[in-house]
Protein backbone atom coordinates (compact mmCIF):
# COMPACT_ATOMS: atom_id res chain seq x y z
CA UNK A 1 0.00 0.00 0.00
CA UNK A 2 1.46 3.64 -1.23
CA UNK A 3 1.20 6.08 1.35
CA UNK A 4 -1.68 8.15 -0.46
CA UNK A 5 -2.41 11.89 -0.11
CA UNK A 6 -4.09 10.96 3.54
CA UNK A 7 -0.90 10.24 5.06
CA UNK A 8 1.26 13.26 3.40
CA UNK A 9 -1.43 15.88 4.75
CA UNK A 10 -1.13 13.92 8.25
CA UNK A 11 2.39 14.64 8.07
CA UNK A 12 2.86 17.90 6.39
CA UNK A 13 -0.19 19.58 9.19
CA UNK A 14 1.90 17.55 12.09
CA UNK A 15 5.40 19.18 10.53
CA UNK A 16 3.78 22.74 10.86
CA UNK A 17 2.28 22.10 14.15
CA UNK A 18 4.95 20.25 15.68
CA UNK A 19 7.57 22.84 14.04
CA UNK A 20 6.11 26.08 12.52
CA UNK A 21 7.98 28.81 11.12
CA UNK A 22 9.87 31.17 12.81
CA UNK A 23 11.97 33.56 10.82
CA UNK A 24 14.36 33.98 14.02
CA UNK A 25 15.44 30.24 13.62
CA UNK A 26 14.42 29.19 10.21
CA UNK A 27 16.46 30.41 7.38
CA UNK A 28 13.62 29.97 4.72
CA UNK A 29 10.15 29.01 4.76
CA UNK A 30 10.87 26.13 2.63
CA UNK A 31 9.79 22.68 3.28
CA UNK A 32 11.38 19.89 1.51
CA UNK A 33 9.66 16.55 1.35
CA UNK A 34 10.95 13.12 0.68
CA UNK A 35 9.61 9.07 -0.09
CA UNK A 36 11.70 6.48 0.78
CA UNK A 37 10.43 2.93 -0.10
CA UNK A 38 10.78 -0.52 2.50
CA UNK A 39 11.97 -3.39 0.30
CA UNK A 40 11.77 -7.02 0.35
CA UNK A 41 14.52 -9.47 -1.12
CA UNK A 42 13.15 -11.99 -3.47
CA UNK A 43 16.21 -14.79 -2.98
CA UNK A 44 19.84 -14.10 -1.72
CA UNK A 45 19.65 -14.18 1.95
CA UNK A 46 22.71 -13.17 4.41
CA UNK A 47 24.82 -13.26 1.07
CA UNK A 48 25.13 -9.59 0.67
CA UNK A 49 28.22 -9.48 4.00
CA UNK A 50 29.38 -12.02 2.63
CA UNK A 51 30.68 -10.42 -0.67
CA UNK A 52 27.65 -12.19 -2.84
CA UNK A 53 24.54 -11.72 -4.92
CA UNK A 54 21.18 -10.55 -3.62
CA UNK A 55 18.22 -10.02 -5.27
CA UNK A 56 15.85 -7.06 -4.00
CA UNK A 57 13.48 -5.08 -4.68
CA UNK A 58 12.00 -1.51 -3.52
CA UNK A 59 8.23 -1.83 -2.16
CA UNK A 60 5.50 0.21 -2.17
CA UNK A 61 5.31 0.94 1.48
CA UNK A 62 7.13 3.70 2.74
CA UNK A 63 8.59 6.52 4.81
CA UNK A 64 7.72 9.89 4.24
CA UNK A 65 9.65 12.73 5.76
CA UNK A 66 9.48 16.35 5.62
CA UNK A 67 12.15 18.97 6.73
CA UNK A 68 13.23 22.39 6.81
CA UNK A 69 16.96 23.92 7.96
CA UNK A 70 17.51 25.54 11.33
CA UNK A 71 19.82 28.05 11.94
CA UNK A 72 21.32 26.85 14.89
CA UNK A 73 22.87 23.24 15.37
CA UNK A 74 20.09 21.30 16.47
CA UNK A 75 18.44 18.30 15.21
CA UNK A 76 14.69 18.05 16.07
CA UNK A 77 12.92 14.97 14.75
CA UNK A 78 8.91 14.08 15.31
CA UNK A 79 7.41 10.36 14.34
CA UNK A 80 3.91 10.33 14.13
CA UNK A 81 3.91 6.95 14.33
CA UNK A 82 5.64 6.72 18.00
CA UNK A 83 4.56 9.74 19.14
CA UNK A 84 8.17 10.85 20.07
CA UNK A 85 10.57 13.38 19.52
CA UNK A 86 14.17 13.36 19.68
CA UNK A 87 16.33 15.98 19.36
CA UNK A 88 19.98 16.53 19.87
CA UNK A 89 23.12 18.69 18.83
CA UNK A 90 24.63 17.39 15.18
CA UNK A 91 28.38 18.26 16.40
CA UNK A 92 27.67 16.27 19.86
CA UNK A 93 27.07 12.88 17.59
CA UNK A 94 29.84 10.28 18.39
CA UNK A 95 30.04 6.47 17.82
CA UNK A 96 30.58 4.67 20.54
CA UNK A 97 33.59 2.36 21.02
CA UNK A 98 31.76 -0.57 20.60
CA UNK A 99 29.63 -0.08 17.96
CA UNK A 100 32.95 -0.86 15.83
CA UNK A 101 33.08 -3.96 17.45
CA UNK A 102 29.77 -5.49 16.07
CA UNK A 103 27.85 -4.56 19.09
CA UNK A 104 24.49 -2.54 19.29
CA UNK A 105 25.33 1.19 19.36
CA UNK A 106 23.72 3.98 21.80
CA UNK A 107 19.72 2.89 22.62
CA UNK A 108 17.26 5.04 21.48
CA UNK A 109 15.30 2.73 19.41
CA UNK A 110 14.08 4.85 15.67
CA UNK A 111 16.11 8.07 16.77
CA UNK A 112 19.45 6.02 16.66
CA UNK A 113 19.02 6.01 12.35
CA UNK A 114 18.80 9.44 12.49
CA UNK A 115 21.54 10.34 14.46
CA UNK A 116 23.78 7.75 12.83
CA UNK A 117 23.62 8.91 9.25
CA UNK A 118 24.11 12.58 10.80
CA UNK A 119 27.47 11.20 11.82
CA UNK A 120 28.11 9.21 8.86
CA UNK A 121 27.62 12.26 6.30
CA UNK A 122 29.78 14.67 9.52
CA UNK A 123 32.38 11.98 9.00
CA UNK A 124 32.87 11.93 5.30
CA UNK A 125 33.42 15.50 5.17
CA UNK A 126 29.75 16.72 4.43
CA UNK A 127 28.44 20.18 6.03
CA UNK A 128 25.54 19.19 8.15
CA UNK A 129 23.69 21.81 9.92
CA UNK A 130 20.42 21.57 12.33
CA UNK A 131 16.98 20.94 10.68
CA UNK A 132 13.50 20.10 12.05
CA UNK A 133 11.64 17.20 10.33
CA UNK A 134 8.91 15.31 10.79
CA UNK A 135 8.11 11.30 9.32
CA UNK A 136 5.27 8.84 9.11
CA UNK A 137 5.39 4.95 7.71
CA UNK A 138 3.46 2.18 6.91
CA UNK A 139 6.37 -0.29 6.55
CA UNK A 140 5.57 -2.59 9.44
CA UNK A 141 8.90 -2.32 12.07
CA UNK A 142 10.54 -5.88 12.59
CA UNK A 143 8.79 -6.94 9.73
CA UNK A 144 12.10 -8.07 7.38
CA UNK A 145 11.03 -5.47 5.23
CA UNK A 146 13.91 -2.48 6.26
CA UNK A 147 12.14 0.04 8.08
CA UNK A 148 15.27 1.08 9.07
CA UNK A 149 17.31 1.18 5.68
CA UNK A 150 14.09 3.20 4.56
CA UNK A 151 14.35 5.51 7.26
CA UNK A 152 18.31 5.83 7.36
CA UNK A 153 17.85 6.89 3.47
CA UNK A 154 15.53 9.05 3.92
CA UNK A 155 17.00 11.27 6.30
CA UNK A 156 20.06 11.01 3.88
CA UNK A 157 18.27 12.42 1.02
CA UNK A 158 16.41 15.05 3.16
CA UNK A 159 19.74 16.17 4.39
CA UNK A 160 20.76 16.55 0.90
CA UNK A 161 18.40 18.51 -0.47
CA UNK A 162 18.49 20.72 2.81
CA UNK A 163 22.10 21.49 2.33
CA UNK A 164 22.76 20.56 -1.31
CA UNK A 165 24.96 18.15 -0.81
CA UNK A 166 26.96 16.24 -3.26
CA UNK A 167 25.53 12.92 -2.87
CA UNK A 168 24.97 10.27 -5.73
CA UNK A 169 22.49 7.32 -4.81
CA UNK A 170 25.12 4.87 -4.57
CA UNK A 171 27.01 6.86 -2.07
CA UNK A 172 23.86 7.73 -0.40
CA UNK A 173 23.62 3.62 0.11
CA UNK A 174 27.56 3.38 1.27
CA UNK A 175 27.05 5.95 3.86
CA UNK A 176 23.66 4.74 4.98
CA UNK A 177 25.57 1.30 5.78
CA UNK A 178 28.34 3.10 7.33
CA UNK A 179 25.69 4.66 9.81
CA UNK A 180 24.05 1.25 10.61
CA UNK A 181 27.43 -0.39 11.10
CA UNK A 182 29.67 2.27 13.27
CA UNK A 183 26.95 3.92 14.58
CA UNK A 184 23.67 1.89 15.44
CA UNK A 185 26.12 -1.62 15.61
CA UNK A 186 24.61 -3.81 13.33
CA UNK A 187 26.89 -5.46 10.81
CA UNK A 188 24.69 -5.50 7.99
CA UNK A 189 25.64 -5.57 4.24
CA UNK A 190 25.09 -3.48 1.47
CA UNK A 191 21.74 -4.77 0.59
CA UNK A 192 18.91 -3.08 2.30
CA UNK A 193 20.01 1.09 1.42
CA UNK A 194 21.11 0.07 -1.78
CA UNK A 195 17.77 -0.83 -2.70
CA UNK A 196 15.88 1.48 -1.16
CA UNK A 197 18.48 3.90 -2.40
CA UNK A 198 18.25 2.56 -6.39
CA UNK A 199 14.95 0.69 -6.70
CA UNK A 200 13.31 0.97 -10.24
CA UNK A 201 9.32 0.70 -10.91
CA UNK A 202 8.15 -2.74 -12.22
CA UNK A 203 11.84 -4.14 -11.06
CA UNK A 204 13.94 -6.63 -8.97
CA UNK A 205 17.48 -5.92 -8.79
CA UNK A 206 20.59 -8.21 -9.27
CA UNK A 207 23.47 -6.65 -7.02
CA UNK A 208 26.83 -7.61 -6.61
CA UNK A 209 27.57 -6.84 -3.32
CA UNK A 210 31.09 -6.71 -3.69
CA UNK A 211 31.19 -4.77 -7.03
CA UNK A 212 28.25 -3.21 -6.53
CA UNK A 213 27.51 -3.14 -9.55
CA UNK A 214 23.77 -4.02 -10.53
CA UNK A 215 20.92 -4.16 -13.32
CA UNK A 216 17.48 -4.54 -13.05
CA UNK A 217 15.17 -8.01 -13.57
CA UNK A 218 11.32 -6.74 -15.07
CA UNK A 219 8.76 -9.17 -12.76
CA UNK A 220 5.74 -8.62 -15.02
CA UNK A 221 2.92 -7.66 -12.84
CA UNK A 222 0.32 -9.10 -15.54
CA UNK A 223 1.72 -12.48 -15.06
CA UNK A 224 3.42 -12.71 -11.75
CA UNK A 225 2.56 -11.04 -7.88
CA UNK A 226 4.28 -10.87 -4.60
CA UNK A 227 2.40 -11.60 -1.62
CA UNK A 228 4.85 -10.28 1.85
CA UNK A 229 2.79 -12.15 4.90
CA UNK A 230 4.09 -10.80 8.22
CA UNK A 231 4.31 -13.58 10.73
CA UNK A 232 3.45 -10.99 13.74
CA UNK A 233 6.93 -12.44 15.36
CA UNK A 234 9.50 -9.60 15.97
CA UNK A 235 13.17 -9.43 16.41
CA UNK A 236 15.63 -6.55 17.73
CA UNK A 237 18.10 -7.15 14.90
CA UNK A 238 20.80 -5.77 16.71
CA UNK A 239 20.38 -7.88 19.82
CA UNK A 240 19.32 -11.23 17.78
CA UNK A 241 22.43 -13.83 16.63
CA UNK A 242 22.65 -11.71 13.09
CA UNK A 243 26.55 -10.92 13.86
CA UNK A 244 27.15 -13.67 15.59
CA UNK A 245 26.60 -15.42 11.90
CA UNK A 246 28.68 -12.59 10.27
CA UNK A 247 31.68 -13.94 12.31
CA UNK A 248 31.17 -17.23 11.72
CA UNK A 249 31.30 -17.04 8.26
CA UNK A 250 34.53 -14.81 8.62
CA UNK A 251 35.68 -17.50 11.23
CA UNK A 252 34.59 -20.46 8.12
CA UNK A 253 36.61 -18.03 5.36
CA UNK A 254 39.83 -18.17 7.65
CA UNK A 255 39.78 -21.88 7.82
CA UNK A 256 39.31 -22.28 4.25
CA UNK A 257 41.65 -20.07 3.14
CA UNK A 258 44.05 -22.73 4.42
CA UNK A 259 43.76 -24.87 1.39
CA UNK A 260 42.14 -21.56 -0.70
CA UNK A 261 44.40 -18.82 -0.50
CA UNK A 262 42.69 -16.57 -2.93
CA UNK A 263 39.49 -16.50 -1.93
CA UNK A 264 38.60 -13.01 0.05
CA UNK A 265 34.90 -14.52 1.15
CA UNK A 266 32.57 -16.74 0.56
CA UNK A 267 31.38 -15.72 -2.52
CA UNK A 268 34.80 -16.76 -4.25
CA UNK A 269 34.56 -20.23 -3.21
CA UNK A 270 32.73 -22.67 -5.55
CA UNK A 271 29.93 -25.98 -4.46
CA UNK A 272 32.57 -27.95 -5.83
CA UNK A 273 35.69 -26.87 -3.80
CA UNK A 274 33.51 -26.38 -0.84
CA UNK A 275 32.55 -30.03 -1.23
CA UNK A 276 35.81 -31.17 -1.50
CA UNK A 277 36.65 -29.22 1.95
CA UNK A 278 33.74 -29.52 3.87
CA UNK A 279 34.74 -32.22 6.05
CA UNK A 280 37.59 -29.55 7.22
CA UNK A 281 35.22 -27.32 8.72
CA UNK A 282 33.42 -28.09 11.99
CA UNK A 283 30.00 -28.80 11.69
CA UNK A 284 28.28 -25.80 12.07
CA UNK A 285 30.91 -23.81 10.51
CA UNK A 286 30.35 -26.37 7.60
CA UNK A 287 26.81 -25.08 7.70
CA UNK A 288 26.56 -21.63 8.06
CA UNK A 289 29.49 -21.09 4.72
CA UNK A 290 27.52 -23.95 2.78
CA UNK A 291 24.45 -22.16 3.09
CA UNK A 292 26.34 -18.99 1.86
CA UNK A 293 27.88 -20.56 -1.22
CA UNK A 294 24.91 -22.82 -2.66
CA UNK A 295 22.55 -19.24 -1.70
CA UNK A 296 25.03 -17.42 -4.57
CA UNK A 297 24.09 -19.79 -6.99
CA UNK A 298 20.41 -19.75 -6.12
CA UNK A 299 20.36 -16.10 -6.87
CA UNK A 300 21.94 -16.16 -10.01
CA UNK A 301 19.98 -18.89 -11.29
CA UNK A 302 16.79 -17.24 -9.64
CA UNK A 303 17.68 -14.18 -11.74
CA UNK A 304 18.04 -15.75 -14.86
CA UNK A 305 15.20 -17.85 -14.65
CA UNK A 306 12.48 -14.52 -14.55
CA UNK A 307 14.51 -13.10 -17.12
CA UNK A 308 12.94 -15.60 -19.13
CA UNK A 309 9.95 -15.50 -17.68
CA UNK A 310 10.77 -19.18 -15.86
CA UNK A 311 8.38 -18.47 -12.82
CA UNK A 312 8.16 -22.31 -11.47
CA UNK A 313 11.84 -22.66 -11.43
CA UNK A 314 12.31 -19.40 -9.73
CA UNK A 315 10.01 -20.64 -7.10
CA UNK A 316 11.98 -23.65 -6.67
CA UNK A 317 14.96 -22.07 -5.89
CA UNK A 318 12.89 -19.80 -3.66
CA UNK A 319 11.70 -23.00 -1.28
CA UNK A 320 15.28 -24.40 -1.57
CA UNK A 321 16.66 -21.35 -0.18
CA UNK A 322 14.02 -21.13 2.55
CA UNK A 323 14.62 -24.96 3.59
CA UNK A 324 18.63 -24.13 3.28
CA UNK A 325 18.21 -21.29 5.91
CA UNK A 326 16.24 -22.92 8.06
CA UNK A 327 18.71 -26.44 8.33
CA UNK A 328 21.62 -24.97 7.60
CA UNK A 329 21.67 -21.31 8.54
CA UNK A 330 19.38 -21.39 11.30
CA UNK A 331 17.25 -18.17 11.27
CA UNK A 332 14.11 -19.65 10.76
CA UNK A 333 11.60 -20.20 13.16
CA UNK A 334 8.08 -22.31 13.30
CA UNK A 335 5.82 -19.42 12.46
CA UNK A 336 7.96 -18.69 9.16
CA UNK A 337 8.01 -22.69 8.98
CA UNK A 338 4.68 -22.50 9.03
CA UNK A 339 3.44 -19.66 6.58
CA UNK A 340 5.93 -21.43 4.12
CA UNK A 341 3.66 -24.49 3.95
CA UNK A 342 0.55 -22.83 3.86
CA UNK A 343 1.76 -20.95 0.87
CA UNK A 344 3.04 -23.95 -0.71
CA UNK A 345 -0.50 -25.75 -0.46
CA UNK A 346 -1.96 -23.13 -2.62
CA UNK A 347 -2.11 -24.10 -6.42
CA UNK A 348 -0.59 -20.90 -8.47
CA UNK A 349 1.98 -20.22 -5.46
CA UNK A 350 5.31 -20.66 -7.45
CA UNK A 351 7.66 -20.11 -4.16
CA UNK A 352 7.97 -18.51 -0.97
CA UNK A 353 10.60 -18.05 1.75
CA UNK A 354 11.40 -16.00 4.82
CA UNK A 355 12.92 -12.61 3.84
CA UNK A 356 15.16 -10.82 5.77
CA UNK A 357 17.70 -11.84 8.45
CA UNK A 358 15.05 -14.11 10.52
CA UNK A 359 14.09 -14.72 13.45
CA UNK A 360 10.39 -13.62 12.86
CA UNK A 361 9.33 -11.28 10.36
CA UNK A 362 7.71 -11.90 7.27
CA UNK A 363 7.60 -14.32 4.05
CA UNK A 364 7.64 -13.32 0.58
CA UNK A 365 5.63 -15.32 -1.90
CA UNK A 366 6.27 -15.26 -5.39
CA UNK A 367 2.39 -16.26 -7.22
CA UNK A 368 0.37 -16.19 -10.57
CA UNK A 369 -1.48 -13.28 -10.91
CA UNK A 370 -4.86 -14.90 -10.30
CA UNK A 371 -4.17 -16.96 -7.48
CA UNK A 372 -3.08 -13.86 -5.17
CA UNK A 373 -6.77 -13.70 -3.44
CA UNK A 374 -6.37 -17.82 -2.78
CA UNK A 375 -3.21 -17.16 -0.79
CA UNK A 376 -4.28 -14.31 0.79
CA UNK A 377 -7.80 -16.56 1.53
CA UNK A 378 -5.14 -19.32 2.99
CA UNK A 379 -2.68 -17.61 5.19
CA UNK A 380 -5.96 -15.63 7.03
CA UNK A 381 -7.90 -18.76 7.24
CA UNK A 382 -5.09 -21.18 8.12
CA UNK A 383 -2.06 -19.12 10.17
CA UNK A 384 -4.01 -18.42 12.95
CA UNK A 385 -5.32 -21.94 13.21
CA UNK A 386 -1.26 -23.42 13.57
CA UNK A 387 0.13 -20.44 15.80
CA UNK A 388 -2.84 -18.51 17.19
CA UNK A 389 -1.47 -15.61 15.47
CA UNK A 390 -3.06 -13.11 13.10
CA UNK A 391 -0.82 -12.20 9.90
CA UNK A 392 -0.68 -9.20 8.19
CA UNK A 393 -0.95 -9.83 4.34
CA UNK A 394 0.12 -7.19 1.93
CA UNK A 395 0.44 -7.50 -1.74
CA UNK A 396 3.00 -5.25 -3.16
CA UNK A 397 4.59 -3.86 -6.36
CA UNK A 398 7.97 -3.18 -7.02
CA UNK A 399 8.56 0.35 -6.36
CA UNK A 400 10.93 3.61 -7.34
CA UNK A 401 13.86 4.46 -4.97
CA UNK A 402 14.01 7.27 -2.64
CA UNK A 403 13.31 10.14 -3.66
CA UNK A 404 12.03 14.18 -3.27
CA UNK A 405 8.63 14.78 -3.64
CA UNK A 406 7.19 18.02 -5.55
CA UNK A 407 4.69 18.75 -3.08
CA UNK A 408 2.18 21.93 -3.50
CA UNK A 409 0.61 22.93 -0.88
Amino acid sequence: MTAGPGQLRELLDAFQARFPFDPAMHPADETVVVRSPGRVNLIGEHTDYNDGFVLPLAIDREILLAGRRRQDETVRVFSLNMGDESAFPVNGVAAPAAAGEGKPGPPGGWSRYVEGVVWALREAGFAVGGFDAALVGNIPQGGGLSSSAALEVGVAVLIKELFGLELDPVATARLCQRAENGYVGVQCGIMDQFTVALGRQGHALLLDCRTLEYHYVPLPAQHVRLVVADTGVRRALASSEYNTRRRQCEEGVALLRRHLPDIRALRDVAPHSFEQLRDRLPEVLARRCGHVIYENARVLAAAASLANDNFTACGQLMYASHKSLRDEYEVSCRELDEMVEIARSVPGVYGARMTGAGFGGCVVSLVRADAVDALVAAIEAEYPKRTGKTPAVHVVTPSAGAASLQVIW
